[in-house]
């Protein structure tokens, strides 16, 4: 019986591990359960790298490869494996290389690394052209502009040229002082002889009112005041003697112009003809409102055909002096 027993048992425990073996509760080899996860991580970085165009850390092959199973799995669960990839093989510098040459290709960075050397080699060469062309064109164009500053007189708030030395600058109406107290005399005339010269292009209506030895005011002495202008003794004695005066203010020049005298008008001889005036035989260059008179002062007024140059008063209307 005991015999029996014994055999009995055995049968029983050969049959439960037999049971057990093929049951499913048995755990497989490790080598088994590395080799199959190993395959499946290289496919799936595979794919994400070509699908994704990222960079992917080269890994080692299967054989550098170490796989720990968790110790602690129970009969009933299939042992997970916890993996952890350690590359046992330095990546080389040729690997490295070869990812980071293709990384560029997939995003448009290139374009911004190629900037830098285009810019360079572009100053490079544009800079000699810039300082050669610079040097001659500024530098003759700077000289010539400050010669021409030099040259080119400076004009006053009414456009006035500098007054040429010796003679009287210009006083403004408003702001002269006239002294009745204080009388002076100078010599006045009013002349449009010029015309009889250029008969030919004087209107013929106008026949009548020019004189037959073209002098409208005979030179003679006058009486004025301190302080008084040009126009101001014109205007007093052509009223005295009756003779017509037409004149208007010209506030750009801050002075009075003269149009006509004995209803001899600007441009009845010529589209460069109109009254002039000089004193002591200069012509000025500014409005009879602005020269103030002096004692003994010759004021003479003349009718020019062609902008001052028929009467030497070519240089007051803006012309050069030859």
């Amino acid at each position: 019986m005991n015999k029996k027993k014994w055999l009995t048992a055995i049968l029983i425990i050969g049959v439960l591990a037999i049971a057990f073996f093929w049951g499913g509760n048995y755990q497989k080899s490790p080598n088994k359960v590395a080799s199959n996860n190993v395959g499946s991580q290289v496919v799936e970085s595979a794919n994400t790298a070509s699908n994704q165009n990222v960079e992917v850390e080269p890994t080692a092959s299967s054989d550098a490869e170490t796989t720990e199973i968790a110790p602690t799995a129970t009969p009933g669960e299939t042992a997970k494996p916890i993996e952890t990839v350690k590359p046992t093989e330095e990546v080389t510098p040729t690997e490295t290389a070869g990812t980071e040459v293709e990384k560029p290709t997939a995003t448009p960075k290139p374009d911004t690394q190629a900037q830098p050397t285009a810019t360079p080699k572009a100053a490079k060469t544009s800079l000699p052209e810039t300082k050669a062309t610079a040097k001659p064109v500024t530098k003759p164009d700077s000289k010539v502009a400050a010669t021409e500053a030099k040259q080119e007189p400076k004009k006053d708030k009414f456009l006035t040229d500098p007054v040429p030395s010796g003679k009287p600058k210009p006083v403004e109406w408003q702001n002269a002082t006239v002294d009745k107290k204080k009388q002076l005399t100078a010599t006045l005339s009013v002349s449009a002889a010029t015309i009889l010269d250029n008969m030919n292009i004087f209107n013929e209506d106008k026949l009548e009112v020019l004189p037959a030895d073209g002098i409208i005011y005979k030179a003679q002495k006058v009486t004025f005041y301190e302080g008084e202008s040009v126009f101001d003794v014109l205007l007093r004695e052509m009223k005295k003697n009756k003779i017509h005066m037409e004149f208007s203010m010209t506030p750009i020049y801050n002075s009075n112009y003269i149009e006509g005298i004995n209803n001899l008008y600007e441009f009845d001889a010529g589209e460069l003809s109109g009254w002039m005036y000089k004193v002591n035989g200069w012509f000025p260059n500014y409005g009879s409102s602005r020269y103030v008179l002096k004692d003994g002062d010759v004021v003479e007024w003349v009718y020019t055909c062609d902008l001052g140059r028929d009467v030497g008063g070519y240089v007051a209307t803006g012309g050069a002096q030859k």
